[in-house]
């Protein structure tokens, strides 16, 4: 196939999702799969998408031990690592998850990386991006789908959702979003044997860092709403639970500081190197 035709191919089942959002037919998994797909290419060819293959594998199987007690462990879930000081978090449609290296440098314990990507996990079981698309094409926006899925308008619309703080094109989710999905990331974690203690003690040290230096976790906080009472919440929940579904859990192990220490050792990402050239 002709770079043109599979380029004409490609607008055509983008349109085609759109004209199936505007006939109100809602978003069957498949397309949410393609959509998904079509946002992670952007990422790889926009983001600085880590290529080294003992992190990457490292969190691929960490993500996979939680998605796969989930109610959608059939989805092709897809874990990735940007290569970016910046702390944030972001998942596409169909199970495409990204964490940035600044957020698992700020993880001291595996259950803390877990609840992250617990969370962004949520977000996908959940369907909130989704949900997302069919309201806002009930209130008349289904050309911009077609744009956002396209370049057909020539919109840089997708282009700036993901460089700005590092967010994924339909990643703006309310508050409600957000405690659903530190609901579900408690099950979750729980169901893949980690502690869940680890969200809120990663969410309150990120809180801390807010107030000591917020420029630095910005993208963060823009993309993920996160209030003293979110926290409150998540630990109520955890605290509600029968003692016995705790014991036992990992909290940490070795393999996830060698991780670490493998990570440490990469060169450093293209932020920071500017960053330090800079005058």
């Amino acid at each position: 196939m002709t770079r043109g035709a599979a380029r004409v191919r490609e607008c055509a089942g983008a349109l085609l999702i759109a004209l199936t959002l505007t006939t109100g037919c809602g978003v069957s998994q498949d397309d949410e799969v393609e959509l998904g797909r079509r946002n992670a290419q952007q990422v790889a060819a926009q983001l600085p998408v880590l290529r080294d293959p003992a992190t990457t594998s490292y969190l691929q199987q960490l993500g996979l031990a939680i998605a796969r007690t989930t109610s959608r462990a059939d989805l092709d879930w897809r874990f990735n690592i940007i290569d970016s000081r910046e702390v944030n978090a972001f998942a596409l449609p169909g199970g495409f998850i990204y964490v940035n290296r600044g957020l698992i440098e700020r993880a001291d314990r595996l259950d803390q990386l877990a609840g992250v990507l617990g969370h962004e996990i949520g977000h996908v079981v959940q369907r909130h991006s989704v949900q997302q698309l069919e309201k806002q094409t009930k209130t008349g926006v289904a050309v911009e789908i077609g744009c956002r899925l396209t370049d057909l308008c020539n919109s840089d619309v997708a282009r700036a959702a993901i460089q700005v703080g590092g967010a994924a094109l339909f990643a703006r989710y309310s508050r409600q979003d957000e405690a659903e999905a530190d609901s579900v990331a408690v099950e979750f974690m729980i169901d893949a044997g980690i502690d869940p203690r680890g969200i809120p003690v990663l969410f309150r040290q990120l809180i801390e860092e807010r107030r000591r230096s917020p420029a630095r976790i910005e993208a963060f906080f823009a993309s993920h709403p996160l209030e003293e009472d979110r926290i409150i919440a998540t630990e109520r929940e955890i605290a509600s639970l029968d003692p016995s579904a705790l014991q036992g859990l990992r909290q940490d192990d070795p393999s996830y500081q060698a991780f670490k220490a493998q990570l440490a050792r990469l060169p450093r990402s293209p932020e920071a190197l500017r960053e330090i050239m800079s005058p």
